[in-house]
């Protein structure tokens, strides 16, 4: 318990940071008393999302496969590996960018972006996407500093990244009188101070990531995708469940879109803790994972999801109890008032679910079962979300499509959690892992991501 607090809490603090940050670039684009502004910064940021579920796909492979090399004491087959990860997470992160630039307008208006909020969200998806590699990069080195247990100073590079933001955003929005541009340039330069201090840290202290070549590139691309390639199907799951819930409520209106974005970008603020635990506890699976301490493994499970729900409980209470002062405080009004309430009411502890969905996700993925988390991601994204919000929109109109969306996720919470366990304790049967099973293996073998025999398939 005290590692997963140790690491949670670190993880917690950058990770909060950033979102309270991302939060306040919200608030500041609500002063300017213009509701299609704040519904452009929404529909951007479902499309932003996307490219960050890519990067934090990779990110979950470097890191599982450089804590395991780590757990079995491999430190020269680790730093390799993290060589080989940013050179993928590049090729990854660089090419999604290229390739979709061109559609950016075509896809704001799929997600029901028009007028005025279809234009500026376009001008700030034109700044933003040529820098995904440096997103990349710094969620990447950041789940570097995770894999080798240094939790500190991952939590560092994450509060410089919103600490940069803290600053431009003011600066930009408001002094300089830019709007939500100089929103987007922000995050710009955001992302060039979170890799740079990430990647000295790693160098100068950890000597963690050697010089990548094309031969273990392609050594290692098996064993990242299967994890890597799973990760970014599962998370990219998300998005498209914000986005098909983003669809349902644009037709009531730039209110809406905008109470919405708020209840979109206060998540992550109030349950930073939850996402924050899942990439902590993915190296503490992965490092006893190696050591073939599986009883540990069981046990992180166990803690992760006490922690997961008292959290939930506690924020949620607060959330209830200062509803009304983020709706004066965003200027949010008639359906965007309605929606902020509703979810500070009655949804909000539902998150407490997908924090179990969250760690079973870190479980699977650390686990060799990266293909778990895909299908209760995608579960929870189409079955858990499409049905619930066309009833939850028949039966009660906009609040329908609110409550359909979180109820849905309910039983894939459940449901991870149970899958977790029982591959845990199949686990426990196994007789303890070499140090050679960390190793680049044939997709299906150890460490690959791909052997799913402990479900009895």
């Amino acid at each position: 318990m005290r590692h997963v607090l140790v690491m949670a809490a670190a993880g917690a603090a950058g990770l909060v940071a950033v979102f309270v940050v991302d939060f306040l670039n919200l608030f500041y684009i609500s002063l300017l008393h213009d509701p299609g502004l704040t519904a452009a910064v929404g529909y951007a940021s479902a499309l932003i999302y996307v490219y960050t579920s890519l990067t934090i796909g990779v990110m979950i492979a470097a890191t599982a496969l450089v804590a395991r090399a780590l757990g079995a004491e491999d430190r020269s087959h680790a730093r390799e590996v993290a060589g080989s990860a940013v050179f993928w997470m590049i090729v990854v992160s660089g090419g999604s960018a290229l390739l979709t630039m061109p559609f950016v307008n075509p896809l704001l208006t799929l997600i029901g972006a028009a007028g005025e909020a279809h234009s500026v969200a376009a001008v700030f998806m034109w700044i933003v996407l040529p820098t995904t590699p440096l997103l990349g990069l710094g969620m990447c080195f950041v789940g570097l500093l995770r894999a080798v247990g240094d939790a500190r100073q991952s939590m560092v590079a994450t509060l410089a990244y919103g600490a940069a933001i803290l600053i431009l955003d003011p600066l930009l929005i408001l002094g300089v009188g830019w709007g939500v541009p100089g929103a987007a340039i922000a995050s710009v330069l955001a992302r060039l101070v979170m890799v740079g201090y990430a990647l000295r840290v790693l160098i100068v202290k950890h000597d963690l990531i050697a010089r990548p070549t094309i031969v273990h590139a392609l050594r290692d691309f098996r064993p990242l995708a299967a994890i890597g390639i799973p990760a970014i199907l599962t998370n990219i799951a998300t998005p498209v469940g914000v986005g098909y819930a983003t669809s349902a409520i644009a037709p009531y209106g730039d209110q809406a879109v905008a109470g919405w974005t708020v209840v979109s970008r206060l998540l992550p603020v109030a349950f930073g803790g939850l996402f924050a635990l899942s990439g902590a506890v993915g190296p503490i699976f992965a490092q006893n994972y190696g050591a073939g301490a599986y009883d540990r493994v069981r046990a992180t499970l166990g803690n992760a999801i006490t922690v997961a729900g008292v959290y939930s409980i506690v924020v949620s209470a607060i959330l209830f109890l200062i509803q009304h002062w983020i709706v004066i405080a965003f200027h949010l009004e008639g359906n965007g008032a309605v929606l902020l309430t509703d979810f500070s009411t009655y949804f909000a502890i539902t998150f407490a679910f997908a924090g179990g969905l969250f760690v079973g996700n870190a479980a699977f993925n650390n686990l060799g079962h990266a293909r778990l988390s895909t299908l209760f991601n995608w579960g929870r994204a189409i079955v858990g979300t499409v049905p619930f919000v066309l009833a939850g929109q028949y039966l009660y109109g906009m609040q329908g499509v609110l409550a359909g969306y979180f109820v849905g996720g309910i039983p894939f919470g459940i449901a991870g959690v149970l899958v977790a366990y029982r591959i845990i304790d199949r686990l426990g049967d196994r007789p303890a892992r070499s140090p050679e099973d960390t190793r680049p293996a044939m997709a299906g073998g150890p460490g690959s991501g791909g052997d799913d025999s402990v479900l009895g398939k």
